[in-house]
């Protein structure tokens, strides 16, 4: 699909961005009109059915070349062929002799074949006729017949706030391993990397990236989303896992504490939610945003009261965001009970601190990991199911929150803490 616009003609006029994002929506409209009439008019009773009338190459001067596909690496190849296409174009004007050809063209087996077969000055192209033949072959229409069905998140592009450890790092391995593009977003950079190194080997090198981001800067945020869009053309789900526990320094400001607290945990994912919501929108497509809140948020407690009223405060920011972001983008949120595994929130020191505080026993030459189950079983005998929660139930829950099967479902917040009486709705 080519777009007939020009830069030149003036950001105020006819090359302004709102002039060339009307532009293309009218030329989307000519195009699929005239693809099907192309195949209407070249279709025979054994061709195969009208496939997809969207265009798989977009051309705007001045901006580029786009290649669409069901992932990157797709996207990518088709872009190259028609790339190449080019190329030879400019190899055979390149060749071109300084008389014009006389005669019938040579590509034609007949001469009164001739007239189907369309040139420019060197450059000879095939009659549409056999152009659609290859299209529409049999074995090819065989062949695509045979792929393997698109996985659950194909085509789809899932942002991962806090995916460098914990619930974060499980979400962006399930979502790779069910088709979605991954952007593994986290503070450290190095953990984002690592959870994009472990996640590629369940998709393909170009289905994901890791990037910085810092939930006390608007700008991060901003410079994330706009590099998932460079990257893959745009988002489809934005999920946010990361969290701070304070443990406040006694010698320091409680007011202090309780202003990173919220800062971190309800006016970035307010912010977040903001900035992602401009892209989402602006796409006119289904999107999904996924929130991390706590049993904390209903379950009262002494000494985590920052923490606690942060989550509360989430509860309602997802219904706010939902009435707010609707009826296109989808907003939940999940409620999980203490994940110990895995988690940055609890660090060597804090957990041995929480051994000593329940009185359980433990070894200074235990690993980390070995400290933290210890810790977990102890929390799930709280619960009903007397289970740990990991992180990968609530892995479980964001999918499923992030996927078609609850387009239906919007504002809601799914408890995962094994079954929390104090926790149960009133």
């Amino acid at each position: 699909m080519f777009v007939a616009w020009n830069p030149a003609d003036g950001p105020d006029g006819p090359g302004s961005i709102a002039a060339l994002q009307k532009l293309i929506g009218e030329r989307l409209v000519t195009y699929r009109e005239e693809y099907v009439a192309y195949y209407k008019s070249l279709a025979t009773p054994e061709s195969p059915a009208l496939r997809d009338s969207n265009p798989s190459v977009v051309v705007i001067p001045g901006l580029g070349v786009f290649g669409f596909a069901k992932d990157k690496r797709e996207a990518r190849i088709t872009t190259e062929f028609f790339v190449n296409a080019i190329h030879v174009m400019a190899g055979a004007n390149a060749l071109e002799g300084s008389g014009a050809a006389s005669g019938p063209l040579p590509q034609a087996r007949r001469p009164e074949q001739a007239a189907q077969f369309g040139s420019f000055h060197n450059y000879v192209a095939l009659p549409r006729s056999e152009a659609f033949r290859i299209e529409y072959w049999a074995l090819e229409e065989a062949k695509l017949q045979r792929m393997p069905a698109e996985r659950e998140f194909s085509r789809q592009i899932a942002v991962i706030v806090g995916g460098g450890s914990g619930i974060g790092r499980e979400v962006a391995m399930q979502l790779a391993a069910r088709g979605a593009h991954i952007v593994v977003a986290d503070q450290n950079v190095a953990g984002a990397e690592e959870t994009w190194s472990n996640a590629r080997t369940k998709a393909s090198d170009e289905m994901g990236m890791a990037v910085a981001l810092d939930l006390t800067s608007r700008e991060s945020m901003a410079q994330a989303l706009r590099a998932t869009v460079l990257q893959f053309g745009g988002a489809d789900i934005v999920i946010n896992t990361a969290a701070i526990y304070p443990t406040p320094d006694p010698r320091g400001s409680l007011e202090a504490v309780w202003g990173k607290t919220l800062q971190i945990n309800v006016t970035s994912n307010h912010v977040l939610a903001t900035e992602a919501g401009t892209i989402l929108r602006s796409q006119g497509l289904p999107a999904s945003i996924v929130l991390t809140s706590s049993a904390n948020s209903v379950v009262p407690k002494s000494g985590s009261e920052p923490y606690d009223v942060s989550k509360a405060a989430i509860n309602h920011l997802i219904r706010e965001l939902a009435i707010g972001l609707g009826p296109l983008v989808r907003v939940n949120g999940i409620a999980p009970a203490t994940v110990v595994a895995g988690s940055a929130m609890f660090p060597r020191d804090r957990v041995i601190s929480s051994l000593q505080k329940y009185s359980i026993a433990f070894s200074e030459d235990e690993s980390t990991e070995a400290l933290r189950a210890k810790l977990a079983d102890f929390y799930a005998l709280r619960t009903i199911t007397r289970r740990p929660i990991l992180p990968v139930d609530c892995a479980n829950a964001i999918c499923w929150l992030a996927g078609d099967q609850s387009a239906k479902t919007t504002g809601h917040v799914i408890p995962v803490d094994g079954g929390l009486p104090e926790a149960f709705l009133r």
